[in-house]
């Protein structure tokens, strides 16, 4: 009896949910808006490496960027998909929105901090104001950043102007007024979903050949299956070897898509998940 009050009372247990820190990321907000009842205890990580190296070793699920409609896909997500034994079991949309907050007005702004996607993101009013941009880890980096260092100013969400009590000087400074970014929840273990939205695979080519792109892609083609993206990513094993990264729409022969692929070449199936809704 005593074991089996013990299993319910885990089950009931409120997880661990890992995502990029520190307090103000977009990623934290994300966090913020999936918490669910019971909430999960939400774990503040510098590095999405880090994420990705916490949740392989079962410390909890996590929360990363995945890809932005402005910048493109985020490469330390990619990698780190390759590198760990992790699965994707949703995924989330988020808009964008960046603000250059300062301690100092605008005109005696002398550098501004960016994480290296916010600058692309906003690289036509950063072009425009013509002050140097220093990179940090995440956008709540910058405001920590830009709070210590005289004349500064920092690219960041609303949530980490409140909580640096960073002065916003210009809002809604990234080039395109629809920016989004695509989340995925990451976890040690697949789920199973009965009917998913969506499937996403890594296909680590293990020959060198003529038409072999092709023969991956009329596995999926010949079902009909909608294929919603596909990225290469260098295979840090030597120059000009690359794996791809395909996300696919569901569809009951989706598997068998994936069975003949294996008998062409290295596949790593990364999970078959839906997507969540969350508030604006």
């Amino acid at each position: 009896m005593k074991r089996r009050a013990e299993k319910r009372a885990a089950l009931r247990a409120p997880g661990r949910l890992i995502t990029l820190g520190p307090e103000g990321t977009f990623s934290h907000e994300m966090a913020l808006k999936l918490n669910a009842v019971p909430p999960e205890e939400i774990v503040l990580l510098p590095t999405i490496h880090g994420i990705m190296a916490a949740v392989a070793r079962g410390d909890g699920d996590g929360i990363v960027p995945m890809e932005n409609s402005e910048a493109g896909s985020v490469g330390e997500t990619l990698d780190g998909l390759a590198r760990h034994p992790l699965f994707i079991t949703a995924e989330m949309y988020m808009p964008i929105h960046h603000n250059l907050a300062s301690l100092v007005p605008l005109e005696r702004i002398r550098v501004i901090y960016a994480h290296p996607q916010t600058h692309e993101q906003c690289s036509d009013a950063i072009e425009k104001w013509g002050v140097p941009v220093i990179h940090t880890s995440s956008n709540a980096s910058s405001a920590l950043e830009a709070r210590k260092t005289p004349n500064a100013g920092a690219l960041i969400p609303v949530i980490a102007a409140g909580l640096y009590h960073m002065p916003v000087l210009v809002r809604n400074t990234e080039n395109n007024a629809s920016n989004t970014t695509r989340f995925v929840r990451i976890s040690h273990a697949p789920l199973q979903e009965k009917k998913p939205e969506k499937c996403s695979i890594l296909i680590d080519p293990d020959q060198d050949r003529s038409g072999l792109l092709h023969d991956l892609l009329e596995a999926f083609a010949r079902r009909n299956i909608n294929l919603t993206r596909i990225e290469s990513r260098p295979s840090k094993r030597k120059i000009g070897e690359y794996v791809f990264f395909l996300d696919t729409a569901w569809s009951e022969k989706t598997a068998d898509a994936i069975i003949e692929l294996k008998t062409i070449t290295g596949v790593k199936e990364l999970g078959c998940y839906r997507k969540i809704g969350v508030e604006p």
